[in-house]
């Protein structure tokens, strides 16, 4: 008589599991290795852990269904074998699943107006018609309350699914949560590194972010844990870098950069911002001085290989706008508003060609 496999396996389907009343075919207990040498008959069956109770009864079961199914005189005895089911990792549940794009915008230093380029770039997005949100991620120096004058707002939360969800505080068309709605203004943090990183995941999950095109998060200053955080947290669809021309911050710029390109990151770096170009005073709007250097960041982007997205002027009126609450970017006939959407333009530009040529960026896994 000769034997096939699926003379084996329809035997085995005789072969009732007694704790789960079915058959052990149909429950995938039956490894794909059955080899046939003769009357020589093996294979493996798959259990959860290697101490499971049923190993014995139902090897047992697999030798009379072989010699009652197939042939009294097939050579089982022995040769059926034990192995472990591969553990499956569980799927993983995409954070922000309703969130496009997510767009970190960082500094490798303090003090290069990246709060002013974030705030502004995210009301210019929105006014060119993207739902967009904003994550002030500088847990030691929230500024996003300041620079859209919201800094009363007191974020509330709404029931969802029977979850908790912080709704974010809305202004120019932006959504925005920061860690300054919670506290007082005019006390400092003194956290740990632990609590600054629970805060900014719970702003990221529990934000009831909704349906957005993009979110920016404006992180701070440097690379610290919170910049580890969010990568572990979210899929960040790029970075983008701000620094102003002189030495000392295009040094550090490149610090930022390496970073989300280092191994264990991989974060693309969409292109780099050079604020505070030139100095551009109102009473000669056409003279430019350029009093922190001269075009460092295009030789710096030139350099690393990334994109210059846009040179912004230093003026009277972003500063003004900042303090007021009113983005510059809101005048968009003005010289900071064309220079802020011209900025937007090329964002999206630069995350469209991303997506249409790299994939996914995967969520850093946490090292023990």
């Amino acid at each position: 008589m000769e034997y096939y496999p699926n003379l084996i396996l329809d035997a085995l389907k005789h072969v009732v599991h007694p704790g789960k009343g079915t058959d052990i075919v149909s429950l995938g207990m039956v490894e794909d290795d059955i080899r046939i040498e003769g009357k020589r008959i093996s294979f493996s069956l798959l259990f959860d852990r290697a101490n499971d109770p049923m190993v014995g009864s139902l090897k047992k079961a697999c030798v009379q269904a072989i010699k009652t199914y197939v042939d009294e005189a097939a050579e089982i005895e022995g040769n059926i074998y034990v192995k472990i089911k591969p553990k499956q990792k569980p799927v993983e549940q995409k954070s922000l699943p309703h969130v496009k794009n997510v767009v970190a915008v960082a500094s490798g230093k303090g003090g290069v107006g990246k709060s002013t380029v974030t705030s502004n770039l995210a009301v210019a997005l929105a006014k060119a018609g993207y739902s967009v949100g904003l994550l002030d991620a500088d847990i030691f120096g929230p500024s996003v309350p300041i620079m859209f004058q919201t800094e009363d707002a007191r974020p509330v939360l709404e029931k969802i699914d029977g979850k908790d969800r912080i709704l974010p505080v809305e202004k120019y068309g932006v959504k925005m949560l920061s860690i300054g709605y919670f506290v007082n203004p005019d006390d400092a943090l003194i956290w740990r590194g632990a609590m600054a990183t629970n805060a900014i995941r719970q702003l990221i999950n529990d934000g009831n972010w909704g349906e957005l095109d993009y979110l920016l998060i404006d992180l701070p200053p440097g690379t610290s844990d919170i910049h580890l955080t969010i990568v572990q947290t979210i899929s960040i669809t790029g970075a983008v870098i701000v620094s102003t021309p002189q030495n000392v911050a295009l040094a550090d710029a490149v610090k930022g950069v390496s970073m989300f390109q280092s191994k264990n990151i991989q974060v693309p770096v969409l292109g780099l911002v050079e604020n505070m170009a030139w100095f551009t005073p109102a009473e000669l709007p056409d003279n430019k001085y350029y009093i922190f250097g001269k075009d460092g960041g295009s030789r710096l982007a030139n350099k690393m290989g990334i994109p210059l997205l846009g040179q912004i002027p230093l003026v009277q009126s972003i500063r003004e706008g900042g303090d007021a609450g009113e983005p510059a970017a809101l005048n968009e006939s003005s010289m900071t508003g064309l220079a802020f959407a011209d900025l937007a333009q090329k964002v999206v530009e630069r995350v469209e060609l991303r997506n249409k040529t790299m994939p996914e960026t995967k969520v850093v896994e946490m090292k023990k």
